[in-house]
């Protein structure tokens, strides 16, 4: 097992990686301040890992909560079912929700116990390798609108992560793609060397090899740790992490929420951000070239749907998280490993990259 720190001075907390983790019940104990625990999962994971977190949690009284499936559900309506399961149960302040799933599951179960009585612990047990790499780790936490992802939410942090690379076993190829999407950015805004290494063991990677996936896992979220630290809720260099998030929010919300997987939907957005990098001068056209060859290699999109238009990226990113005072920011690359958040940019040569990608 390796383990890694998130430090935010009190707040810290551990990311525990490795192999058989859902089975050790001193991995999760000292973050549990009461009896009462709550389980929210969904309907595909529930099957396959509950039953095995309960036997886990013998000790404590435990309330599992099975949501449906997908990005379509991130909502305000499927939210509410959480509240009515722990209203129901009667659980107090000090419960402790435990999110089991992907990033969906993180991202509503994290909101949740931010607005539970006011704010209660909770745990992330990410089972996707995206959620593992990204949104377990943070404290980002939200729904979505139907004008806009994640725009809904709050800044809350977990008690702990623990990562179980077993789970990756049942996963399929789309969303073992849609992970390396999110690790694969961390090699383009922070650190080349990395980038390196991804194109020397991509095929690995797909493969599920352990050593290298739990390798890719330890370095991304080495890397997140350290830009939450710098920054917890994103007044600067945090946003860096949404490197291809613009364009590729606005391809989730374009097709409706959960149509194109989240992974998928940045791989395609990260290629967009690579070109307006090169139109701009700022990264060579091998550099882009590099960058969206490892993209497609990792079996993502390296376009946006053919039914988008030019106009249809710029509605929707007018409602971005990053716009402010009216103007949009973008993540851009000044080189491979080193990205910057910026509205320096020309729009002229932006609307060229929108249509020319529309």
């Amino acid at each position: 097992m390796q383990q890694l720190t998130v430090n935010l001075d009190d707040r810290s907390y551990p990311i525990h990686i490795g192999s058989g983790l859902l089975d050790r019940v001193e991995l999760l104990a000292p973050h549990i301040a009461g009896r009462q625990v709550c389980i929210v999962t969904d309907d595909t994971v529930a099957p396959l890992y509950l039953d095995r977190l309960i036997r886990t949690l013998a000790d404590y009284k435990v309330l599992p909560v099975v949501l449906p499936t997908g990005e379509a559900f991130k909502n305000w309506a499927t939210l509410q079912q959480i509240f009515d399961a722990l209203l129901g149960a009667r659980h107090d302040r000090r419960t402790t929700l435990i999110a089991l799933g992907g990033g969906v599951i993180g991202d509503m179960t994290g909101f949740a116990a931010a607005c539970y009585q006011r704010g209660v612990d909770f745990i992330q047990i990410p089972t996707t390798l995206l959620s593992q790499v990204d949104s377990s780790v943070g404290g980002k936490t939200g729904i979505n609108h139907p004008a806009g992802k994640n725009m809904i939410g709050a800044f809350y942090q977990p008690k702990a992560v623990l990562i179980d690379t077993d789970s990756l076993r049942t996963l399929p190829d789309r969303e073992v793609s849609a992970g390396l999407a999110e690790i694969i950015k961390y090699g383009l805004i922070r650190d080349e060397a990395f980038l390196d290494w991804l194109e020397q063991n991509m095929a690995g990677l797909l493969a599920l090899e352990p050593s290298l996936v739990t390798a890719a896992i330890a370095r991304s979220c080495a890397i997140k740790a350290e830009v939450v630290a710098a920054d917890e809720r994103e007044g600067g260099v945090r946003a860096i992490l949404n490197f291809g998030h613009t364009f590729g929010h606005a391809i989730e919300a374009h097709q409706g929420y959960g149509t194109w997987l989240h992974g998928e939907a940045v791989g395609a957005g990260m290629v967009m951000a690579l070109q307006l990098s090169a139109a701009l001068g700022w990264i060579s056209a091998a550099q882009q070239q590099r960058g969206t060859a490892l993209i497609g290699a990792a079996g993502l999109p390296t376009a946006p749907p053919p039914n988008m238009a030019a106009a249809d990226f710029t509605r929707l990113m007018a409602v971005d998280k990053k716009v402010l005072d009216g103007q949009l920011r973008l993540v851009l690359l000044k080189r491979l490993g080193e990205a910057v958040v910026t509205a320096d940019f020309d729009n002229q040569t932006l609307r060229s990259v929108l249509a020319a990608a529309g």
